[in-house]
């Protein structure tokens, strides 16, 4: 391979640059699945698991190239590197054409997930895949020292993997958005392409004109309609209009793929979702007394904080790890941001640095559709009894599937095993056979006053305190008690087969 000069320095930037670019890709997979997908266990798992496999066959194919002579083996390199700007300039558009029909055919959510991302992730992986052992081969063959050589190919390419992390997670995500981290990263490997054709000897118009396709293909994305109104730091966010009478205005909060909350403009009183309705009762069902304090672990739509500052309770405070969502929340949903105390962290974290105690605990927080699941495990149970005043409620929303139910079960078990009663609240109306049922678990020192509260949601809708018998054997049959070490959740409330 001696009939190529290829500085030592400059085989390692291609490596580092092309190994950093395919871990944004990475990065980005897991967040643009996210409004379609949601963002779970998961879908990180297959995110992971499809860009792995990509690699592995491009390395495969990459070794096969190696075996060339050295301007062949780049030749195929740099047209390798304009397939992998290519399918990372149509990633997008191919996400958005094929996620409806995807998760249509499939019925099995996992699957579907993983279908998905392999369809519109493989391939750009793969093709990002080449690179590496034909660097490595030109770095032995053309260096006086082709082991350190070697050591020098392999440590460029996990730095620029680290760094690629980094970045997309801490800085482009946040700041670009996905089509234009895309863009760039599209960018990243034409010009890889180009020096791979430069160091060949390639005529360097047919793959100038390729990059132009790739660039265009790349600026439609930029310039088609984004899902996100806000792509943060965490989150993929909606606003959406629902509103029946223009002059009555209501909207929607999306987060990711699943609605976190309804405010209405005129009826600020009036929950317009099952469980908000459910946790905005029971709190003043169960308070000590009418100025009772709260503390809301997620603030979403901020629906109910926003309710009880106008009832006149006590303190509230409010943990939302996304600044995002509150801003959103300001800006579009109605609340005011000097009614309440904001920590923008971990709920978690925060209970565990603030010794406050409150009258109320209102548990509202969700990645995907299952609760994070550091927030139900027994020793967050312990630390939030903890901060409980004496007649204190600990509330939290729980989503499982009828029939199945293992999730419910789990969490009122571990509960169970903290708080001296647990109730399981739901709406009073048979759900459909196998479909998704909205839970809240009332915990404290004593029962609820009542079990029944009819309450707008928006419609008058009646919930009630399910039979105690029946869950505790509920929980003592089908339900694991959840710690720190073990807290399957995203398991446990997986779709009836």
């Amino acid at each position: 391979m001696r009939d190529v000069h290829a500085p030592l320095w400059l085989l390692i930037l291609l490596q580092g640059a092309v190994s950093a670019a395919s871990l944004v890709v990475e990065i980005v997979a897991g967040r643009t699945l996210a409004p379609y997908v949601g963002m779970s266990l998961y879908t990180w798992t297959s995110v992971i698991a499809v860009v792995l496999a990509g690699f592995s066959l491009g390395h495969w194919i990459g070794g096969r190239l190696a075996e060339r002579r050295a301007v062949s083996a780049l030749a195929a390199t740099g047209w390798a590197l304009i397939a992998a700007a290519l399918t990372t300039a149509l990633a997008l558009a191919a996400l958005q054409a094929l996620a409806g029909p995807v998760l249509a055919a499939i019925g099995h959510p996992i699957w579907g997930i993983a279908a998905l991302a392999t369809l519109v992730f493989f391939l750009p992986s793969t093709f990002a895949g080449i690179p590496a052992p034909v660097l490595a081969k030109v770095a032995v063959d053309t260096q006086t020292r082709p082991g350190q050589a070697l050591g020098a190919i392999f440590a460029a390419g996990a730095i620029g993997a680290i760094a690629g992390t980094l970045l997309a997670g801490f800085l482009f995500i946040s700041w670009l958005g996905s089509a234009l981290t895309l863009a760039c990263v599209t960018v990243t490997y034409l010009l890889a392409a180009l020096v791979s054709f430069r160091l060949a000897g390639t005529p360097l118009a047919p793959p100038l004109l390729a990059a132009l396709v790739a660039l265009g293909l790349a600026g439609a994305a930029l310039a088609a309609p984004a899902p996100c109104t806000v792509e943060s730091r965490y989150f993929c966010l909606r606003s959406v209009d629902v509103s029946a009478n223009p002059d009555q205005p209501a909207r929607l909060m999306v987060i990711d793929h699943l609605a976190h909350g309804i405010s209405a403009r005129d009826a600020p009183l009036v929950q317009f979702t099952e469980h908000a309705a459910m946790l905005d009762a029971l709190a003043r069902l169960r308070a000590p007394r009418p100025d009772f304090t709260s503390f809301f672990i997620g603030g979403g739509s901020y629906s109910i904080p926003r309710a009880f500052h106008l009832r006149g309770t006590g303190a509230r405070v409010v943990a939302e790890i996304d600044p995002a969502v509150t801003a959103m929340a300001v800006r579009d949903f109605w609340f005011d941001p000097t009614t309440a105390t904001i920590l923008h962290m971990d709920a978690r974290r925060a209970l565990r640095e603030r010794p406050d105690r409150y009258d109320v605990i209102v548990g509202d927080a969700f990645t995907d559709v299952a609760v994070p699941a550091h927030l139900v495990t027994r020793e967050f149970f312990q630390l939030a009894q903890s901060r409980l005043t004496p007649d204190g409620t600990f509330l939290m929303n729980v989503i499982d599937y009828e029939g199945r139910l293992y999730a419910l079960a789990s969490v009122v078990r571990t509960a169970r095993a903290v708080f001296p009663s647990v109730e399981v609240w739901t709406n009073t109306t048979a759900p459909e056979p196998g479909g998704r049922v909205v839970f809240v678990i009332a915990a404290g020192a004593e029962r609820s006053p009542a079990s029944r509260v009819t309450v707008p949601a928006p419609d008058r809708t009646t919930f009630g305190a399910m039979d105690p018998g029946w869950i505790a054997d509920l929980s003592e049959k089908a339900g694991i008690t959840l710690t720190d070490d073990f807290a399957p959740i995203d398991r446990l409330i997986g779709r009836p087969d």
